[in-house]
């Protein structure tokens, strides 16, 4: 029991000399404000600034109707967010998905593709170039890249054909 009391005791100690080490003391002065600055405006650009082009809808790429012919089954109105653009089939079923993405997205999702090492076959006639996998086409005109890729459980083999033809008619309305 002494021994506990002892222990106990220089616990305490110990503890009260932290918080003692802890302590405040005298508090730094506060440090001068700093002089006001005059705001000046500012000098008026020599150029006008590059426009960036608007990316094309993506829903307005591949209207529900072709979206559905890919797929061949209805398809639930489209959700567009942001670049990109899906067409879901009903809950109900059969399970059916077509995504269309714009721009930037569209180009990264190929770059992934390429860097996993996906078999492409290169389309031509399709914008400045087309490239086709299971599942998805990718193609670019002027800058901009879009991607089409379908989610079907069927052989991806037979989506080729659909999906080569909705990458025609997407790059015309571009």
């Amino acid at each position: 029991m002494k021994r506990h009391l002892i222990l106990l005791t220089l616990v305490a100690a110990v503890g009260a000399a932290t918080l003692a080490g802890c302590g405040g003391g005298d508090a730094a002065p506060a440090p001068e404000p700093a002089a006001p600055v005059e705001a000046t405006a500012a000098a008026e650009p020599t150029e006008a600034a590059p426009t960036i082009a608007a990316l094309p809808d993506a829903c307005g790429l591949l209207p529900q109707a072709e979206a559905e012919a890919i797929v061949g089954t209805p398809l639930d109105p489209p959700r567009a967010i942001r670049d990109t653009c899906t067409y879901t089939g009903p809950v109900t079923g059969p399970t059916a998905q077509v995504e269309i993405y714009v721009g930037d997205g569209a180009k990264k999702f190929l770059d992934i593709d390429r860097e996993l090492g996906h078999t492409f076959a290169e389309l031509s006639g399709i914008g400045d170039e087309a490239h086709l996998e299971d599942g998805t086409v990718f193609f670019a005109k002027g800058g901009v890249w879009v991607g089409i890729r379908v989610v079907r459980l069927v052989d991806a083999a037979t989506l080729a054909k659909p999906l080569e033809k909705a990458a025609r008619a997407a790059v015309g309305r571009m």
